[in-house]
């Protein structure tokens, strides 16, 4: 078992006094079996009012709204965790999907078609040949040893680019350009996975690591696929690796915009100036 703190802090400063609408906050980490959290606390300025809830996805949620106009926001959350998935590749398939193709069971098939929809719409020829290149139709593979292929290709094939402006590109987008975000990289595997009948999603949380390209006190994204007998197990293309117990999953969603930490509104003179970090630290 690893323990972690994480302290995330996000600040906007406004032009002029403004009146803040409701801000929607996905900063608390999802529980399950492999991760507990031991503390939490959150902290805003001007004060807000919460209200708690899971969301669709069974994401924690809080709703903060205000009473006063301010020209400053700040919003810091600092969470401790119990990390207990240090073994990712710890895990059994189903025998029926060790080997691909496969097919879900009608029962799980009916749960998981909104994954596996195919969000990007434009560019499928180009997503084609490149997964041709990947992976022969007709060639002999596990399904494993395929998704990690995908990983690990996505990898290499990327120049990691951060990005600040807001928004996910198109895969077809980051193929081209030959670079993108952790949530670019993230887009593009789910939308190849998709292509080869895989149920995947979007996966925004933290990332504890050494300072880097990847990680220099930001969020991280990932994607999860549904495998049979073994349930949603994380893909991390940025790094080409499964996601373990440095990855800490915070919000998961069909589509990678719909997950932001942080979103909401002001009612006042326009322009605001943006400052996040975040920082993991092992305990």
């Amino acid at each position: 078992m690893q323990r972690y703190r994480i302290l995330h802090r996000t600040y906007y400063t406004f032009t002029a006094p403004v009146q803040l609408q409701p801000h929607v906050l996905r900063l608390r980490p999802r529980e399950d079996h492999e991760l507990r959290i031991e503390s939490s606390t959150l902290e805003i300025s001007p004060p807000a009012i919460l209200r708690w809830h899971r969301d669709v996805e069974d994401n924690s949620v809080a709703i903060a709204t205000f009473e006063t106009s301010a020209s400053r926001l700040a919003i810091e959350s600092e969470v401790v965790i119990q990390q207990y998935n240090e073994l990712p590749l710890d895990f059994v398939v189903d025998s029926e999907a060790v080997e691909y193709p496969f097919r879900y069971s009608p029962e799980d098939a009916r749960v998981l078609l909104p994954y596996m929809d195919i969000a990007s719409r434009g560019g499928e020829d180009v997503v084609r040949a490149w997964l041709e290149s990947v992976w022969k139709h007709g060639e002999p593979i596990q399904t494993y040893a395929l998704l990690q292929r995908l990983c690990s290709d996505i990898h290499e094939r990327l120049s990691y680019r951060l990005r600040e402006e807001p928004g996910v590109q198109r895969p077809v987008e980051t193929l081209t350009l030959g670079t993108g975000s952790c949530r670019d990289s993230a887009a593009l595997f789910i939308e190849a996975a998709r292509h080869l009948g895989f149920a995947a999603r979007f996966v925004s949380g933290y990332l504890q690591a050494e300072p880097s390209a990847f990680n220099f006190g930001a969020t991280h994204a990932w994607a999860e696929v549904y495998l049979p007998g073994a349930g949603w197990k994380g893909f991390d293309p940025s790094i080409g690796e499964m996601a373990g117990a440095q990855h800490i999953a915070v919000a998961v969603a069909r589509l990678p915009e719909s997950v932001p930490p942080v979103a909401g509104s002001f009612v006042g003179p326009p322009g605001a100036e943006l400052s996040v970090g975040v920082w993991v630290s092992e305990l």
